[in-house]
């Protein structure tokens, strides 16, 4: 007997290849909505600024290095996995990990979230031209942050087809993983006098925003090149 095809085929294969849970999608929009909000609020209040703000002085003085060893070598080795060398080794080792599972799809989404997370936060940085330690260091939002937190979101969307969760528990899951990934890369950003705590805040919230539209965006383009294929496969079996 044969198996069903065109739309029938499509719908019953979207679940398992989908990158976006279906169990999500109804609060990436308002949760994206609410995110990017944030970081145009931020950006228009620091706009221009060179100086922590009232909400910034509330943490640590964020212009000095307020760790020390041994905290020192552990925010290190954070802020390590948003420089250009351990980003790369963290984004091969995702993709790779995506392509050795068979799940091509993941694998594009990585890349595809990855590059508009880190491009919007350095568009971003020049838009909003807010600096720490002299006018060439650009702050707002922390790439760093917006990095990491967006290829921690990527992962978890991706367990939960294993994890099996659904609804308020997936949810919980996804912003767990999202708020300990980027607490961990904010607490080295400030403690090590790289960014304030606002431009924390913008870089998690850019990661929010962009991460489950990055997710509709290549779910959306799989599944219509699907269909073209599926299309041309049942003109094919009508002319046999």
């Amino acid at each position: 007997m044969r198996g069903p095809t065109g739309r029938g085929a499509r719908e019953a294969a979207r679940p398992a290849d989908a990158v976006l849970p279906p169990a999500l999608r109804a609060w990436c929009g308002p949760v994206a909505a609410l995110a990017a909000l944030v970081v145009v609020v931020l950006g228009v209040l620091y706009a221009g600024h060179t100086q922590p703000g009232t909400v910034d002085r509330w943490f640590v003085e964020p212009t000095e290095d307020s760790v020390r060893p041994p905290w020192r070598g552990l925010a290190l080795a954070i802020d390590f996995l948003g420089e250009p060398v351990g980003a790369a080794v963290l984004v091969l080792a995702a993709v790779a990990g995506c392509l050795l599972r068979r799940r091509p799809r993941a694998a594009v989404f990585v890349v595809v979230g990855v590059v508009l997370t880190v491009g919007t936060g350095t568009l971003l940085k020049s838009v909003v031209g807010r600096t720490i330690h002299g006018d060439d260091n650009l702050s707002y939002p922390s790439g760093h942050t917006a990095f990491l937190t967006a290829l921690a979101v990527m992962t978890a969307l991706l367990a939960l087809g294993r994890l099996r969760l659904g609804g308020a528990a997936a949810t919980a899951f996804v912003l767990a993983v999202s708020l300990a990934a980027g607490a961990a890369m904010g607490w080295a950003q400030v403690a090590l006098g790289a960014h304030y705590p606002t431009d924390v805040l913008g870089g998690w919230c850019i990661a929010l925003a962009l991460v489950p539209a990055a997710a509709w965006l290549v779910d959306l383009v799989a599944d219509r090149r699907g269909a073209r294929a599926a299309d041309v496969e049942g003109r094919e079996e009508v002319r046999r």
